[in-house]
């Protein structure tokens, strides 16, 4: 099967399946000297994993990590990173059902179609569960960022379903299930969710996005443009339908005079390009919002047919999310970290003695806040 890695310069390949023995990928390319641990990993997967609250699927997984090879006494080596974390609450009997038939709004007619064998335990290649090794992954990466570069990537909830979160405190989006940045609307929301489960339904979410602290000239000036190199990545996330880079769909109202994002001597007056000119970072916060679709694994009865084409009604069983875009924002942190890593590797290559005789000038623009 193709399309189970991306990269460049940092290559990071995907394997497993939902209810398989285990989940895992390989991160090649990376440079040695890194001080790595399976501490430096678990915190992410920790925020990540199922069953830490009643609004998401209720699988218990512990989701710990192994670290297999490129590791020496603390520091990696420059070989391949290979991380292991195993299945341990896989219930294939939920899924015995739909061996000859379709789930709507899944991945099960395509597959079939594509390859004509698949596993149906719990979606197989095409689960979220396979989530859980980019989420390692991108930690790895996530570090190698803070101490080369000092940059940080943080993710929270913009909207759930109906609700639009206004964005309170950066410290608040690890406080609470939803990783909202508000605390006003937990109440609220909760009772969304509450209510959501009991109907059987399910809702989209939007997630956004920021890296601050990115170099300046990350992303090349046309097939390999920053912005589409994230934009590819993030629609590699399950149930993701949109990606948005700056003031993104915004645009198409603004006039030019609004738009452009004017220079002074100390840097950017706005920032409605999101950080990104001509495919290349320009050192201001990077900006990024996406879109995810209602979880198509709901209670409710729905038409589907079988594998002989007959038409059959199909109420979905198991554990699943409500909205899956609540345990989003590590993932998308994950792949945003991985993108611009690869892309700074690539920049080293490059162009670091160009750089190097380059004059500093401020990117970031004046009082850029810590939210939108």
């Amino acid at each position: 099967m193709a399309g189970s890695g991306f990269g460049e310069f940092l290559r990071v390949t995907n394997f497993g399946e939902s209810h398989g023995p285990a989940i895992g990928c390989v991160l090649d390319g990376f440079p040695p000297g890194m001080a790595l641990s399976e501490a430096d990993i678990q915190p992410d997967l920790d925020r990540r994993r199922p069953g830490t609250s009643r609004h998401v699927t209720q699988r218990r997984e512990a989701d710990r990590v192994q670290i297999l090879s490129g590791v020496f006494e603390g520091l990696t080596t420059g070989t391949p990173i290979a991380l292991l974390i195993a299945n341990t609450d896989q219930r294939s009997g939920d899924y015995a059902n739909l061996l000859d038939t379709f789930r709507p709004g899944h991945a099960d007619y395509t597959y079939w179609r594509k390859y004509g064998h698949r596993d149906p335990r719990g979606g197989g290649r095409s689960s979220a569960r396979l989530t859980a090794p980019t989420v390692a992954a991108g930690a790895v990466a996530r570090k190698w960022l803070r101490e080369a570069h000092g940059t940080t990537v943080r993710a929270w909830l913009g909207a759930l379903g109906e609700i639009e979160i206004p964005f309170e405190d950066d410290s608040l989006i690890d406080t609470n299930p939803f990783f909202a940045p508000n605390a006003t609307l937990l109440p609220k929301m909760e009772e969304y969710m509450d209510a959501l489960r009991k109907s059987g339904d399910s809702c989209g979410a939007r997630i956004e996005l920021r890296a601050r602290g990115v170099p300046v000239g990350l992303g090349e000036p046309l097939y390999d443009k920053l912005d589409a190199d994230i934009a590819w990545a993030m629609m590699g996330l399950n149930a993701v339908k949109g990606v948005e880079i700056g003031d993104g769909f915004g645009v198409v109202t603004q006039g030019g005079s609004v738009h452009g994002d004017e220079l002074t001597p100390e840097g950017f007056m706005s920032n409605h390009a999101g950080g990104v000119l001509g495919g290349i970072s320009t050192g201001q916060d990077l900006v990024v919002r996406l879109a995810l679709k209602p979880t198509s694994s709901i209670r409710l009865p729905k038409a589907s047919i079988d594998r002989a084409g007959r038409p059959v009604v199909l109420q979905t069983h198991g554990r699943h999310d409500p909205c899956v875009g609540i345990r989003a924002a590590p993932i998308a942190e994950a792949l945003l970290a991985l993108v611009l890593m690869d892309h700074a590797l690539r920049l080293r290559a490059q162009c670091a003695d160009v750089r190097h005789s380059l004059p500093p000038i401020a990117g970031r623009a004046p009082g850029s806040p810590a939210g939108p």
